[in-house]
């Protein structure tokens, strides 16, 4: 018994498993050929947005709500937008801890993506800043930030009180991760493989005292997008994974119980297949929207402005007055006027009138509908 949880049925995390010697690609050659093609389709589409942004922002408060969802933090999307638009006035709104917990993942995802551009490697110095950023505030802040885990932890049923996985030990872990990057960075498996097989050893290694599931679902994009399957960091899985829980916890376990990492790249290959089509279709769904309210917006605003208007309606559904102006660079007056006619017209919604210093806050509920979980 470890603090009253059981032991007797945790698997154990088994050295000599990781990489995989020999994977038959005969049993998992059908999905990964769906996979390639669905996560191809789905970026090709984006690639020929106009403004790629008026998807990637919503889609990753998306994935910041349902991936911080998965480890208890419920948050919704209007709150993390709503945070952000009072954020960016310079504003500290007293929110709840769930709120900046899922906000900080948002962050953290975004300047991961940002060192990359600028040449940082996928590497154990990248991970330790991830963790330090996600974890500074909120309850994750007294949970040693930025540094690997100095005692044995464990994944546990909580209802059960059962122990159901012991990663690997904190004397062992960091010649795990050194081994983690070298495969990462140096094997010749598929993209795809390769992510898969990194994300469940990531999990089994368990290298934080808390924020494991978080990182290791940030790593699953990075990966993607740094090997150049996807050609931005825009796509998130943690809807399939969440909605697959039960399974994708006791697939991961497997390997680690059987050495058997076949059930696992089909689970994962699966999942890519499935979010891609998923992605497609909100993206689709954006794109008709946007070329619906493309036409209403220059007739409602009778301006050359209309364009960055509704790019940026698009990409901060919900908004102040002053960001509006403030982003796009038109005067403040004309912003004002700008909403007022959108509002008039039933485009934009009041969700709190100005005071104060504060202007008003918009939402545009045409395109949280097409995101909203």
């Amino acid at each position: 018994m470890i603090n009253n949880f059981n032991l007797n049925n945790a698997v154990h995390y088994r050295d000599g498993q990781f990489p995989p010697q020999s994977i038959d690609f005969s049993q998992i050659i059908t999905a990964l050929l769906e996979a390639t093609n669905a996560i191809a389709r789905y970026d090709q589409m984006l690639k020929n947005m106009h403004n790629s942004e008026i998807l990637l922002a919503p889609l990753r408060s998306q994935e910041a709500v349902i991936s911080s969802r998965m480890e208890g933090t419920i948050s919704t999307m209007e709150e993390i937008l709503r945070y952000e638009a009072d954020a960016f006035n310079g504003d500290n709104p007293n929110v709840r801890n769930d709120v900046i917990e899922t906000v900080l993942y948002q962050r953290t995802l975004k300047n991961a993506q940002l060192a990359m551009q600028d040449g940082y490697p996928l590497s154990v110095h990248l991970l330790k800043t991830m963790h330090q950023q996600l974890l500074s505030l909120g309850r994750g802040a007294n949970k040693s930030p930025g540094e690997f885990k100095k005692e044995q932890n464990y994944l546990a049923d909580t209802v059960s009180r059962e122990i159901l996985f012991v990663p690997i030990s904190p004397e062992k872990l960091l010649d795990g991760l050194e081994n983690l990057f070298h495969y990462i960075n140096h094997h010749s498996d598929p993209v795809l493989i390769k992510t898969a097989v990194s994300h469940l050893e990531f999990e089994a290694l368990h290298p934080f005292q808390d924020g494991n599931g978080r990182i290791g679902r940030m790593l699953i994009t990075l990966m993607l997008w740094s090997s150049q399957i996807i050609s931005a960091p825009y796509f998130y899985i943690s809807g399939y994974l969440e909605e697959h829980k039960n399974r994708y916890t006791h697939l991961m376990r497997q390997v680690s119980q059987t050495g058997d990492w076949h059930e696992w790249l089909n689970f994962f290959l699966q999942a890519i297949t499935s979010q891609s089509q998923r992605n497609l279709q909100v993206a689709e769904n954006i794109r008709d929207l946007y070329e619906q309210m493309k036409q209403q917006f220059s007739e409602i605003l009778a301006s050359k402005h209309a364009l960055a208007v509704l790019d940026f309606v698009f990409t901060y559904p919900i908004f102040r007055n002053s960001q509006l102006s403030e982003q796009t660079g038109i005067p403040s007056a004309t912003a004002n006027r700008f909403t007022k006619a959108l509002y008039e017209q039933g485009i934009l919604s009041v969700m709190e009138e100005a005071s104060g210093r504060k202007s008003t806050l918009y939402s545009f509920e045409k395109m949280l509908e097409l995101v909203r979980v």
